[in-house]
This record gives structure tokens, sequence and C-alpha cells, in this order.
């Protein structure tokens, strides 16, 4: 087994000391939060302690920006799937409660928002009485289950692996001892041969392959993005599918393996599996999991995805007589309307709907002398399955309209840059894959799409006004060529993002009508060195922010107004103590809301250097270098579908 440099031996003691929201967690459960609503609801929005708040992360509940009392309610579908009834049910919810606005989200499931305090006992008690559930759509939980969005009816899956996807959300969601981990976790589980679930940037990846005949799974764990992104890593193991029940068994091994060591409890920033994995690599933590298993895990390993897919567009299924209808929904956006008169036609002839990872939607089930009446249908309420699928391949965060991490406007902004490359390039770029991030969070996933875009904000050199700015980000993506992308370009402001993103697509179609059609926008972009990349998105004389010489201070999005809407600070500072105090000259009020009056660390207030928290590097006195970055985290809600 590998050897780990822990430090100082780790204990309860020390966790509680250095981690606020572990100490949060002991002090109350968060899960037991909903049972004090009514006192909460008695007591006033502005009276509830920001502790309770993070608690009721634990119930898909998070309070929109700005925080005036309303909260986004995320809900949970285990593998995107929604029967009619359902979907009708939740329409009227976004009608009643929510101003009539849906989001699909990158974990196929679907939040709410502007729902009141004194409303979420009413909304909670609807969501539940369709079958589905917000406990567990965000706080230190496994999240919702993920799948192949057309299992049970693709034509190529190896095997149905609803079965095992109902068992594990059945077990897990709700259950108090996984309900407590370090951090989020999440599971995907998949016989899609594309591997269009992802299982790349997953936490615990169940990959579907036969072996001598037997459906079941490898298994890929350690995935994740963030800040820190990771390519998840084969165990070389292979878990029988049937009985579903074995498969919750091992997936409760990797998990328990990883939350009961305490290492993995004392920093959020190295909270999740990936850092495990990071520490003693597949090997070990297989030998781990094997020996809390007390058994063996036969040996197998994940196939590579045969091609690359997200099965938008109509596709006979396995049944005879039936076909699939993938639909855009650009943005994720959706309406209560259009979720009550879509839950309304799959009735009519007995079909499901599938929500996907990419924010769209499949409706499953169709008969083949239906197929037309459903496809007007569909466009007539605004769903239209022609639409270019350009607007179903790109993702978009929930930006800073309710977002408290965001800086930058995400789904806004992805829809003005996608209305003018459908202006400008027709259906050239119905394959490519913009994925666009308010913060480094990533819950966009903006390091794996063909262009990523990360949400900061810069002065603009022609108005000298701080303005909204994006990285923007290349060589990433996922399935056949799976790959975290590069930050290539720096800052560049809101108002010229557009022109940068079409100067990279021309230079890359041009080369295309010379080359064939199969040069994708990947092969371009391995075609060129960064530098040519970079004079070609910025223009003559357009210039890049050059990498910082000195210590930069992150800022999150709650916290811009105490920083004049600077989320990057460059300061001249040798330590984290002297970086506060630069900023408490030219920012009083930013540092008023991470340091205490006797110069402590705020308890709910985060400081890491890169990937570390500096109770671990010795506090206030830890040293900066040139180019660290030093990061300011509030335990609020957000980061994180």
């Amino acid at each position: 087994m590998a050897q780990v440099q822990t430090g100082p031996q780790v204990t309860w003691e020390l966790v509680l000391k250095r981690n606020s929201i572990e100490r949060l967690k002991r002090e109350k459960f968060p899960l037991d939060i909903v049972d004090e609503l009514p006192d909460l609801i008695a007591r006033g929005y502005e009276a509830i302690p920001e502790e309770d708040i993070v608690r009721l992360n634990w119930w898909g509940l998070t309070h929109d920006k700005p925080k005036v009392g309303t909260f986004m309610v995320r809900i949970k579908v285990p593998g995107g799937r929604v029967r009619p009834a359902q979907l009708v049910a939740l329409g009227q919810v976004a009608r009643r409660y929510g101003r009539n606005y849906g989001e699909l989200t990158t974990r196929q499931g679907i939040q709410l928002h502007w729902v009141r305090l004194e409303q979420l006992p009413e909304v909670l008690s609807a969501v539940q009485a369709t079958g589905l559930t917000t406990v567990g759509g965000e706080g230190d939980t496994v999240r919702n289950v993920t799948s192949c969005p057309v299992a049970g009816v693709d034509r190529q899956e190896l095997f149905d692996v609803r079965p095992v996807v109902e068992a594990v959300a059945r077990f897990f969601y709700g259950h108090r001892d996984y309900s407590n981990l370090p951090r989020k976790h999440k599971y995907t589980i998949s016989a899609c041969p594309a591997q269009c679930n992802a299982p790349e940037i997953h936490d615990v990846a169940l990959v579907g392959v036969l072996k001598d005949g037997r459906p079941g799974f490898a298994v890929r764990v350690g995935g994740g993005l963030s800040a820190t992104p990771r390519i998840s890593r084969d165990l070389g193991v292979f878990v029988p599918a049937d009985p579903p029940h074995g498969v919750v068994e091992v997936l409760r091994a990797i998990t328990d393996t990883w939350q009961n060591d305490l290492r993995y409890r004392l920093s959020r920033a190295k909270a999740r599996i990936k850092f495990m994995v990071d520490d003693y690599g597949p090997e070990a933590v297989r030998a781990m999991v094997e020996a809390r298993l007390g058994y063996r895990l036969e040996d197998g390993r994940a196939p590579a995805p045969t091609h690359d897919t997200d099965h938008l567009g109509v596709h006979p299924q396995k049944q005879p007589g039936l076909v699939y209808v993938g639909v855009p929904v650009p943005m994720g956006w959706i309406t209560g309307d259009q979720l009550v008169a879509l839950g309304e036609l799959v009735g009519s002839f007995g079909g499901e709907v599938r929500f996907t990872r990419t924010q769209n939607l499949i409706v499953t089930d169709v008969p083949e002398d239906r197929l037309h009446s459903v496809v007007r249908e569909l466009a007539a309420v605004g769903l239209d399955p022609s639409r270019n699928p350009v607007y179903g391949r790109s993702v978009a965060c929930t930006d800073h309209r309710f977002c408290n991490y965001s800086v930058a406007e995400t789904k806004g902004k992805l829809k003005e840059i996608l209305e003018e490359l459908e202006r400008r390039f027709g259906r050239e770029v119905a394959d490519l894959r913009i994925y666009t991030d308010g913060c480094p969070h990533a819950c966009a996933h903006h390091w794996v799409g063909d262009i990523g875009l990360q949400g900061t904000t810069t002065l603009h050199p022609g108005r000298g006004v701080r303005v909204e700015a994006y990285d923007v980000c290349l060589r990433g993506g996922l399935g056949t060529r799976a790959a975290i992308g590069k930050p290539l370009i720096r800052r560049v402001p809101e108002d010229r993002i557009v022109e940068v993103v079409c100067r990279l697509l021309e230079g890359w179609l041009r080369e295309r009508r010379t080359r064939g059609t199969g040069f994708a926008f990947r092969d371009f972009v391995d075609a060129h060195t960064d530098d040519q990349l970079q004079a070609l998105a910025l223009g003559e004389g357009a210039g890049d922010e050059a990498a910082p010489r000195r210590p930069v201070v992150r800022v999150p999005g709650m916290l811009l107004p105490y920083s004049e809407g600077a989320d990057r600070l460059e300061v001249d500072a040798r330590t984290v103590r002297e970086a506060l105090e630069v900023l408490r000259a030219r920012y009083p009020q930013l540092v008023a809301q991470v340091l205490t009056p006797d110069g402590q660390v705020h308890p709910s207030v985060n400081l890491f250097v890169g990937e570390e928290d500096v109770r671990g590097l010795g506090g206030l006195d830890a040293p900066l270098r040139p180019g660290e970055e030093l990061t300011i985290l509030p335990a609020l809600a957000g980061g994180g579908a």
C-alpha cells in the first residue's frame, strides 16, 4: 500500500477544530433541520442563523441570490427518468411557487427558484407526493444518481441498468450513514457503449461490461472537476449487475473507505474521494475496499467508449414500433407550462421523459405512427426537436442571477454566443460543445467542453471600469477524447467574448472545408500551438493578460460588493496575514467578512492556498508565493449540482 504523509495524527478533535462544516454537522445533524421548518418560518428569514441555512442544503434548498428570502429547490430524478404524472405535478409546482420557471441540471434533475421560505413545507410535500425527492440534492450526501438517459430503450446498450440505478437510489437517498460524508459524492451507472454519462468526471462510475456473457460493471473512481480537475481511474475490478444489492454493497465499501478516513475531513478543499485516489493510487484503494468487503473482487477493466453521442434526434428503440426523440433545451430553461404540456402529451401515448446531463430531455416510447404529430406538438410548446443541436450540446450553470458564488453571467451569455454562431455558421457548428461556468466550481464542466468559459472579472481596456469577463479553456473533452482542458486565454471582457469564440470557429471551419467534415474542432485545436490559438482568438494587438507575478486573492460572488466587483486581486504579500492586511487598506469591508474583530478567521469562512486549508499551513502566517492563489470560501449554499 502507498505510504501517505499525513503530518500530525488526524483525530476528530483536530477535524472539528479546523473544519467549520464538520462542526456544524456535529452540532446538529443536517437532515433533521426539516423538522424545524415551522419554527424557522415563524422566526422569519432574517432571523435564521446562516448555519441553519447551510443545513437546509441537505434537503436540496439553497437561498437564491440576492438573499431576500427565496430559495432554489433542487429535485433529484434517478437516471433522469420522469413519468408523465410527475412532469405535470412538477410543472404545477413551478407555476404556483416558482414563477413558472425551472432549470434542467447537469445531474439529470430539475431545480426551481423563487420559492419563499414559508412555502417550503408545501413544496417539499408536493415533490414527495410525486415519488421524487429533494433530500440530498445538496450537502455532504450521495447526490442524484445519473445514467444513460435512454437506459432500457437504446438498441446499442449492453444491458438494462435501470434496476441497479433504482436500487442504488433507493438505498442511498436520505440514508443517514451516507448523509454525513466528507463532501458531496456522485455516482453514475450505465451500460451505454458510448459512455454518454461522463464516467470520467464522477467520484464513482460503474461502467457496463459483459464478462463471459455476464452483465456487470467495471469501476472507475476519483473523477471530478471544480478547481482541481481529475479524470477517474480504473480500479481493475468486475462487479456483477445481479443481484443489485451486491452492487450497493460494493458502492458502500468504496464510500466507507473514503468517509471513514479522517484525513479527508480536515480540509474542505481536499475532501473529495479524488484526493484519496491521488494519495494511494487505484491499486491500494482496491485493496482497502476489498479488506472492508471481506472478499476479493473479480478482475476486470473498463472498456473505452465506442463512439460519442448525446442521443439528440430521432432513434429507433429496442422495442419494435417505438422511437425516442432527443430534444435540445437551450440553457436548460424550461417553464412550468412546458412541463405540464409535456406530461400531458407523453401521457397520451404511455411514454416517458428522460432528463439528460446536458440539460436536455428525451421523449421515449413514441409510436412510429405518432412521431410526426408528437414532434409538431413538442415544437408548438417551444421544445423543438429540430433546433440546431449546438443548443443541446452546450451547457451553462445557474449563473450569478441566482448563485452566490458566480461572478459572471452564463446562461444569458451562452444564449448570446449561440445565437451569433447560428447566424454566422448555421449547422456547421452543430456538433460543438460550449460549457459555460460562472466560477471555479465547474458545475457546467467547462474543463471538458470543446470550448470552456469560466467567469471572472477584469478592468475593461477601453472603458477603464471593472466588467465581467471569461477565461477560455481549450483541449478538453469527454468520451473518446477525454481530457482536462487548459485555460489558454485569460480575462476576455464580456463585450469581446462572442468575437473571440467566433474567431476560433472561423479558423476551424476554414481548415475543415479543405480537410473534410471529419475534421472536428478538437482536431483543429490539437493541430495548433497555444500561441497560434491565442493569436487567432485575440486578433491583432488584442493581447492576453500576463500571468500574475504576485500572489492572487480570489473573491467569491457573494463578496464582490465588498471588493468593488473584483474577483481576483493581486497583492504584494509574503503571507496570508500580509495579504489580508493589504486588502484591509483597500477594501476594509471585505476583510471584515473574513476576520473577526480580534483578528481570527471567521468560523464560517475557509481560506485556502491552492488546495490546502491555511489551518494546516500555519494559519494566517502561511506563506504565499508569487502566482499562488489565496481563495476565500464562505460556507454558504451553492457550488455543484
